[in-house]
């Protein structure tokens, strides 16, 4: 998996997951809300998916977000964020729907979709927006 984070909050667990490298820390809720700012406050653009486990829509999309990281590489970080697990952050962030896209760029939100995108329309949506 190339995605750079999947945040999952749950019974005071915070895990992390890079580059295949699992961390597992108990952590507050404050302190994941940091680090989730801190991730899209970059100057890369970054590409957050709030998604469900039991949700169809999101499980088509997963291996598409897989094809854009491959083709943009390093120009791009894409984060996966589960609404079941990180219910706050999804309140946070208005997300009433899954799948749910939203492009960062230094904290600031530059685009959002909810729904399943075609690989070329979401490059299409970084390349222009980032």
């Amino acid at each position: 998996m190339n995605f750079v984070a999947v945040f999952c909050y749950k019974n005071n667990l915070f895990s992390t997951k890079a580059r295949n490298l699992v961390a597992l820390k108990k952590l507050n809720p404050r302190l994941m809300k940091s680090n989730f700012s801190d991730i899209i406050k970059g100057e890369k653009a970054v590409l957050v998916d709030f998604h469900a486990t039991w949700c169809g829509p999101c499980k088509t999309l997963a291996p598409i977000l897989k094809e854009v990281k491959a083709e943009l590489g390093d120009t791009v970080k894409i984060v996966k964020i589960d609404v079941d697990k990180n219910q706050e952050l999804a309140g946070k962030y208005q997300v009433r729907g899954v799948p749910t896209m939203i492009l960062f760029k230094n904290g600031q939100q530059l685009w959002r979709q909810s729904g399943v995108l075609q690989k070329a329309d979401i490059i299409e949506v970084i390349n222009s927006k980032s």
